[in-house]
């Protein structure tokens, strides 16, 4: 039995993780390098973040979502519950292109919300599914092995593990179109010149390719699980 868990756990197909991991680790390098060069650069409007985000917030309409403060670096996001955004030390009072376009890029989150935009309503309906998946995928698993190779525990759990799967393919639309909002809304209103956009530009696609590298992970990780046990039958 040792040497049969052995083989799940080392077999050839480990390979797929350490790629997930590699994909992962180049992702976060981009964009914190990306983040740090242009949170150097001062905007010509001179605007802080929080001040760029209710600026477009209003422009758009909206005047029931608050502006928080939360500590971290690049700790940002939208509460659609609470219909808060909130943004981190490195945003909320920054007066750089990357803090500008991070903060638009979490407006066009509470833009998303506001308009009903359909993937985001998706996203939020799979978070159930996609919390309870992640938390005991694994444990099925792993039990399943225990118990010899229990092919209907594994499988559970390798469904249960494809939940969570989907809820981060189906995110990848959420943050494009949110970004392409952000971009285009800080061109049309005048907060950042053409030059400052297209700074910004690389900002958000250096933080986008994190949330790319995250699903492809996920995806070789399940393919990994597939290919181990998919076609296994209990003893």
């Amino acid at each position: 039995m040792l040497a049969y868990g052995f083989y799940y756990f080392w077999d050839p197909t480990y390979l797929l993780i350490i790629i997930a991991m590699l994909l992962s680790l180049v992702a976060s390098a981009m964009v914190k390098s990306t983040f740090s060069k242009y949170a150097r650069v001062r905007s010509f409007s001179n605007m802080t973040g929080a001040q760029a985000a209710e600026k477009l917030l209003h422009r758009q309409g909206i005047y029931d979502v608050r502006i928080g403060h939360i500590a971290g670096d690049l700790t940002d996001h939208y509460d659609p519950r609470n219909k808060v955004l909130n943004l981190s030390d490195s945003t909320y009072q920054s007066t750089s292109v990357a803090a500008i376009g991070v903060a638009a890029h979490e407006c066009g989150h509470a833009i998303q919300h506001a308009k009903g935009y359909a993937p985001l309503a998706l996203r939020g309906a799979l978070v159930p599914a996609a919390n309870i998946g992640s938390s005991i995928s694994w444990p099925l698993i792993i039990l399943g092995i225990i118990l010899g190779v229990n092919q209907t525990l594994i499988t559970i759990g390798i469904f249960c593990f494809s939940l969570a799967v989907l809820f981060q393919i189906v995110t990848l639309p959420v943050e494009f179109d949110a970004s392409r909002r952000a971009l285009n809304l800080l061109e049309a209103d005048g907060i950042l010149q053409q030059g400052e956009v297209k700074q910004t530009r690389k900002v958000l696609t250096a933080a986008a390719m994190t949330y790319v590298a995250g699903t492809a992970g996920a995806i070789l990780q399940l393919l990994r699980l597939i290919l181990l046990f998919g076609g296994r039958r209990d003893d």
